[in-house]
C-alpha cells in the first residue's frame, strides 16, 4: 500500500516491454482520474445536500474516514508484512505538537475547499480554486525568498485572467457566489502555506506522507469539534432527519474512503510518471472534470465563459511546464527517484 520500494519495482520494469509499461501507466493514470473526479463528485453531493447544512462536520467525518483506515492499515502491515507495506503509526503526542501549524493550515485548506465546492458547484471549481499556483510564487518570495522567472510570472498572469474572467462571466450568468469565490481564494492560499509547511514538518514524521497524513488528520478531528460547536453544527447534525440512514453513512464513508485513496492514487501517479507528468495529468483532469459537470448538470455556458476555463488550464499547464525546464537545468545528474514529498497537496487535485 504504502510508496516503499520504489528501486526494486523499478528494477523489476527494467525487463518490460515498452507496450506493458506503457499499459502500467494508462491504468495508473485512468485510476488517479477517477478517485479524483469520483472525489469532487462525491463531495458535492455531500455538501450539496439541503435537510443537513454542515459543511464542517462533512469534513471532520472524512478526517475520521482516514485515521481509522490508517490504523486499518498499519493493522494488516502488522498481521501480513509480506503483503501489506505500511509504515508503523504510534501516537506520540510530541510528534503530534510539532504538526500542529500544519494541521491548522490542513484544517484552513480541506474546509475552505469544501466550502468553495458547496457554494460554486463542480463546472466552476476549477476556476474559484485556480489561484493555487499564484500563491505558490509569491508565498514562495515572501517566506522562502525564492525569486520566480519571467515565463513562470507570465503563465501566472495567464491564470489571473482567466480567473477575472471566469468570475465576470460567472457575475453575467446570474450564477456567482462571491463567498464561493472568497473561499476558493482562501482554500488557494492554504494549498500553497501547506506545501511549505510540508516540507518543513517531514522530517518530524521520518519523511512518512502516510505518518503525517495520520497526525494531520488526528489533529484535525480534535480541532474541528470546538469548530463545530462554534459554528452550530452540532445541534444541526443532532437535529438531521438522515442521522440514522444507512445510505447516509454510507455515502459520508465512501466520501471519507476516496479523500484517503486521492494521496496514494497521486503518489502511484508520480511513482511510475514524474511529478511534471502528473501535474500535467493533473490539468487534463480539472478540464475533464468541467466538461463532465457542464454535461451531467445540463448547464449552458457562454464562449468567454469557456476561454476563462481555458486559459486557467492553459496558464497551469505552461507553468509547470516551465518550473520542469528549469528544474532540470539546475538539477546535477542522478539516479531517477521519486518523492512523494514533492507532490501537490491539494485535494481538489
Amino acid at each position: 500500500m504504502a510508496l516503499a520500494g520504489t528501486d526494486s519495482t523499478a528494477q523489476g520494469e527494467k525487463g518490460e516491454t515498452f507496450f506493458l509499461r506503457a499499459i502500467k501507466i494508462a491504468l495508473v493514470v485512468a485510476l488517479y482520474w477517477f478517485v479524483s473526479i469520483t472525489m469532487v463528485f462525491l463531495n458535492s453531493y455531500l455538501l450539496d445536500s439541503k435537510e443537513l447544512d454542515a459543511p464542517l462536520f462533512v469534513t471532520f467525518y472524512q478526517c475520521v474516514v482516514s485515521v481509522g483506515l490508517c490504523c486499518l492499515m498499519n493493522f494488516f502491515s502488522n498481521l501480513c508484512p509480506g503483503y501489506v507495506d505500511f509504515p508503523s503509526i504510534k501516537f506520540d503526542l510530541k510528534v503530534s505538537r510539532e504538526v500542529l501549524p500544519l494541521s491548522i493550515v490542513f484544517i484552513g485548506m480541506i474546509t475552505f475547499n469544501n466550502l468553495c465546492l458547496k457554494n460554486v458547484g463542480v463546472a466552476f471549481y476549477t476556476v474559484g480554486r485556480s489561484l493555487s499556483t499564484v500563491f505558490n510564487v509569491l508565498l514562495s518570495y515572501v517566506i522562502l525568498k525564492q525569486t520566480t522567472s519571467f515565463y513562470a510570472l507570465l503563465c501566472c498572469g495567464v491564470i489571473l485572467g482567466g480567473f477575472w474572467l471566469g468570475v465576470d462571466q460567472e457575475g453575467v450568468a446570474g450564477s456567482l457566489s462571491w463567498s464561493g469565490v472568497i473561499f476558493g481564494v482562501l482554500a488557494s492560499a492554504c494549498v500553497s502555506l501547506n506545501a511549505i509547511y510540508t516540507k518543513k514538518v517531514m522530517p518530524v514524521v521520518d519523511g512518512s506522507i502516510w505518518r503525517l497524513s495520520y497526525y494531520n488528520n488526528l489533529n484535525a478531528c480534535v480541532l474541528f469539534l470546538p469548530l463545530m460547536a462554534m459554528f452550530g453544527e452540532l445541534g444541526r447534525v443532532v437535529r438531521f432527519n438522515g442521522l440514522a440512514e444507512l445510505h447516509f453513512w454510507s455515502m459520508m464513508t465512501v466520501g471519507g474512503v476516496f479523500g484517503f485513496a486521492i494521496g496514494y492514487v497521486t503518489g502511484l501517479q508520480i511513482k511510475f510518471t514524474s511529478p511534471l507528468t502528473h501535474n500535467v495529468s493533473g490539468t487534463a483532469k480539472a478540464c475533464a472534470q468541467t466538461v463532465l459537470a457542464v454535461i451531467y448538470y445540463a448547464s449552458s455556458k457562454s464562449m468567454l465563459w469557456w476561454t476563462s476555463n481555458l486559459m486557467v488550464l492553459v496558464g497551469s499547464f505552461g507553468y509547470t511546464w516551465v518550473k520542469g525546464l528549469e528544474m532540470k537545468k539546475v538539477q546535477v545528474p542522478q539516479e531517477p527517484h521519486t518523492s512523494v514529498t514533492g507532490q501537490k497537496s491539494d485535494p481538489g487535485v
